[in-house]
C-alpha cells in the first residue's frame, strides 16, 4: 500500500475510533454512574437501603458483564439494525459498545464509593444533610480521584472493545487491522494499526493518572 493512502486510511480510522470510544464512554457514564450510585445507596449499608431494587439492578448488571463483546455485539445487531438502521460501521458499533460498557462502568462507579470512609457520610448525616447533598458533596467528590482513574480504565476498555469490533465490520482502526492486516496478508498495517492502538492508550491512561492526581484531595 503506498504511503499517503496508509497515511489516510490510518486518519479515517484513528478518527472513527477516538469517536466510538469517547461517544461509547460518554453515554456509557450517564447510564452507569447513576446506576452505580444508585446501588450504593440502595445497598445494605446505603443511606437509603431499597433490598428489592438493589438485587433487581445488581442481576441486571452482571448478566450483561458475564456476556462476552462479540457476542454481545452479534446477539443485539439485529436490534440496533432496527433501531438506528444499520448493523455495520461506527454508529451501529457505538450502540454496541454503549450497551456492553455501561454495567462495567456502574460497576467500578460503585467500587470507587465504596472506598468512601463511612465516617464522612455519617458526619454529613449528623449534620443535617439530605440524601441527594451526601451524593452530590460527600460520595461524588471524596471519591474523585477513584473515579477518574475508573474512567481512564473505562475508557480503555471501550477503546479495546472498538478495535474488536472490526472482526464484524465495527469500522476503525480494528477493522483496518482485520481487513488489511490479516485478510489481505499485509503485517506492516496490522502493526501500524497495533501501535497507534498502544500510543491511544498511553495517552488515555495519562491524561487519567494526571487528573485523578490533580484532583485528590489527599494529595492537595
Amino acid at each position: 500500500m503506498e504511503t499517503q493512502a496508509l497515511i489516510s486510511l490510518l486518519g479515517e480510522g484513528t478518527v472513527q475510533t477516538l469517536i466510538m470510544t469517547l461517544v461509547g464512554t460518554l453515554v456509557s457514564y450517564l447510564i452507569g454512574l447513576p446506576v452505580g450510585v444508585s446501588l450504593i445507596v440502595t445497598g445494605p449499608n446505603g443511606i437509603k437501603p431499597a433490598a428489592v431494587y438493589n438485587k433487581i439492578m445488581g442481576f441486571i448488571v452482571n448478566v450483561i458483564r458475564s456476556m462476552p463483546f462479540l457476542i454481545l455485539m452479534i446477539a443485539f445487531m439485529p436490534y440496533i439494525r432496527k433501531i438506528i438502521g444499520t448493523g455495520i460501521g461506527t454508529w451501529a458499533t457505538t450502540a454496541a459498545l454503549i450497551l456492553a460498557a455501561w454495567p462495567f462502568v456502574a460497576r467500578m462507579v460503585e467500587q470507587s464509593l465504596m472506598e468512601v470512609d463511612p465516617g464522612v457520610v455519617e458526619a454529613a448525616q449528623a449534620m443535617g444533610a439530605s440524601n441527594m447533598q451526601i451524593i452530590r458533596k460527600v460520595l461524588l467528590l471524596e471519591a474523585r480521584p477513584s473515579l477518574l482513574n475508573g474512567a481512564a480504565v473505562a475508557t480503555i476498555t471501550i477503546l479495546g472493545y472498538s478495535a474488536m469490533a472490526g472482526i464484524l465490520g465495527g469500522g476503525g482502526l480494528g477493522d483496518i487491522a482485520i481487513r488489511f492486516g490479516h485478510y489481505r496478508f499485509q503485517p506492516d498495517v496490522m502493526w501500524i494499526t497495533i501501535i497507534v492502538l498502544v500510543i491511544l492508550v498511553q495517552i488515555m491512561q495519562e491524561i487519567g493518572v494526571r487528573l485523578a492526581a490533580k484532583l485528590d484531595n489527599r494529595i492537595n
